[in-house]
């Protein structure tokens, strides 16, 4: 044998050996890391998507306290009840504030007079409120008047940051009229007008209610009131317009 064979058979055996060492040995751990590199891969997706999970919980955890209030709002916006004797103290409320005479109240009933009725209450029937119509009548000046209508027209007040304040029910004013009060005892006007609104207040489905939603927020909720706000307040969607 010569030495080239002897180079030759060095050479192929070399060979053998480096294509058995792959086959018995690097390949399956280039399998095994090309799979366990998969792994990671599909883990640290599932720990990015828990992440965002996380992070969207820690959000609903701090913005349930607004919510809450929101929602107790609402629910003096539009109670789950006629609720008349609450609804006759904020109107009485809101005359005295007004130096106007709170009349009476009556169910239904229309009124001439300009009118106010605006798309509330197609939108409060689709949304499955009852519709309660009143009739109010109110003795005072004409600027007492015009200011208390306001007030009334306000109850339910959407700010320019898509927040509601609430600070009464709910109302449509669905008409105004405005007649001279009652001349005094030696014939001459007193000055007063008497004022007759028709509007609907509105009655949430028993079934639509939040039965665990209780006056009492949870800490950090703060209800809203009639004081003023920041933020330039329009009417509610389904509210008052002039």
């Amino acid at each position: 044998m010569t030495g080239r064979d002897r180079i030759v058979i060095v050479v192929l055996t070399a060979l053998v050996v480096v294509a058995a060492a792959w086959l018995l040995v690097v390949a399956p751990e280039r399998e095994k890391a090309s799979k366990i590199g998969a792994e990671v891969s599909t883990a640290q997706s599932q720990l990015t998507s828990a992440e965002s999970e996380v992070n969207a919980a820690r959000s609903a955890e701090a913005g349930y306290p607004t919510e809450y209030a929101s929602l107790v709002n609402l629910g003096k916006a539009v109670p789950t009840g006629q609720e008349v004797p609450s609804l006759i103290v904020q109107l009485a409320q809101a005359t005295n504030e007004k130096q106007v005479e709170f009349t009476s109240i009556a169910s239904g009933g229309s009124a001439g007079g300009s009118s106010s009725s605006s798309s509330a209450a197609p939108a409060a029937a689709s949304a499955g409120f009852t519709a309660m119509p009143f009739t109010f009548v109110f003795n005072g000046s004409f600027f007492n008047l015009y200011d208390l209508f306001q007030q009334l027209n306000h109850f339910t007040l959407r700010t320019s940051a898509g927040a509601l304040r609430v600070s009464g029910r709910l109302l449509t004013i669905q008409g105004v009229q405005l007649a001279p009060g009652a001349a005094s005892g030696s014939g001459k006007s007193s000055g007063q007008l008497t004022g007759t609104i028709t509007a609907t207040a509105y009655v949430l489905p028993a079934s639509q209610a939040a039965s665990t939603a209780t006056a009492t927020s949870p800490t950090g909720a703060q209800t809203t009131s009639g004081s003023a706000s920041s933020s330039p307040a329009t009417p509610a969607v389904i509210g008052a317009t002039r």
